[in-house]
């Protein structure tokens, strides 16, 4: 039952409620216009009481192991200091995570096909992570649509640690990156010529490399891994004055390496906060979110129009055969949104 009081889901989710916090997750997803406008003035509410957490965005080659990393990762921060398991554990704060995990989306339900809380079972039944599967909805990059307002909403929550997961496909690397404090690249070692294998643009936008399944006989190859990679990252200019991104190694599965990890990503936090980096940062993604919500809405109201409907098919259809130019199309089909506004 959905209610229509956005007061009873911004108290909720101040409260660390988890039920509501769900539901409000669901309502921001929806793509039912009352719903979009009920969640619209819900984030606006709890605009406030985001920003402090760590905003980390992680990608991977296909078998990297990110689901493993992920949850080793995410087991790693809930745990408190005295946990006796690994050493990287136990110089590690205890934090509250949330995993916004983008599966991708069936063609006919638009629903998750992956199911991100079976594939992390450990960390789904700690009491200090929350995990949400979101579908992409076909959404270009595989990143769902609502993702940053679902990020501020587990943020307004509580939850210091936001990680979002891509599928690794598309254009998600940029779309991600564009919404994090730190974009980490997982890679694999012994997989063939690495160089070869990662694009120049995911290198470019990655703030630090880690090459996971170093263990075993893996250990060496990583470490070979490493030192190409690192060597291949001095021959871009980094993004921060301030900043190298480090290539690092770990083992998700012996949970190794892990915490090296965390205290790079809080050294890159610390060193961006102190010249002002971090905070404009966040105000142009701001901005970049602003328009990107401009032009998706500009693009509903033009497909949505129903003088456009009219037409589209039969201008679209003369465009292809040559009988009118595609400036004349476009031309008319923009005059119509003039004439008969939505």
């Amino acid at each position: 039952m959905i209610s229509n009081d956005p007061q009873y889901y911004v108290q909720g989710v101040l409260e660390g409620n988890r039920r509501i916090l769900s539901k409000t997750i669901t309502l921001i997803e929806s793509s039912v216009p009352a719903h979009q406008e009920l969640s619209r003035v819900i984030v606006d509410a709890l605009l406030p009481h985001t920003g402090n957490s760590v905003r980390l965005g992680i990608t991977g080659v296909p078998g990297v192991g990110k689901s493993t990393f992920i949850e080793s990762f995410g087991v790693m921060l809930t745990r408190d200091k005295t946990h006796p398991l690994k050493k990287d554990m136990e110089l590690c704060k205890s934090h509250k995570v949330a995993v916004l995990a983008v599966d991708p989306s069936s063609t006919k339900s638009r629903g998750s096909i992956m199911a991100d809380k079976t594939r992390m079972e450990r960390l789904s039944v700690e009491t200090r992570a929350f995990i949400r599967p979101s579908p992409s909805g076909g959404t270009l990059g595989g990143v769902a649509r609502k993702t940053r307002e679902t990020m501020l909403t587990c943020e307004a929550a509580g939850f210091d640690v936001i990680i979002v997961e891509t599928v690794g496909v598309g254009q998600s690397e940029t779309t991600v990156a564009s919404m994090v404090d730190f974009f980490l690249v997982l890679m694999l070692a012994g997989a063939g010529d690495e160089l070869q294998g990662i694009k120049k643009g995911v290198l470019e936008i990655a703030d630090g490399i880690a090459i996971n399944k170093a263990d075993g006989d893996n250990v060496e190859k990583a470490e070979r891994a490493r030192r190409e990679y690192e060597s291949a990252l001095h021959l871009l200019k980094p993004s921060s004055p301030v900043w190298m991104p480090p290539v690092l190694t770990c083992s998700a599965q012996e949970m190794t390496g892990l915490g090296n990890i965390w205290d790079t990503i809080l050294e890159y936090r610390e060193r961006l906060m102190n010249v002002g980096e971090l905070k404009e940062k966040r105000q142009k993604q701001a901005l970049d979110w602003m328009w990107a919500l401009v032009e998706e809405g500009l693009r509903d109201r033009f497909y949505k129009n129903p003088e456009v409907k009219k037409i589209l098919s039969r201008v679209t259809r003369e465009v292809e055969k040559g009988a009118t130019a595609p400036t004349i199309a476009a031309s008319h089909l923009m005059r119509l949104l003039d004439k008969h506004p939505v």
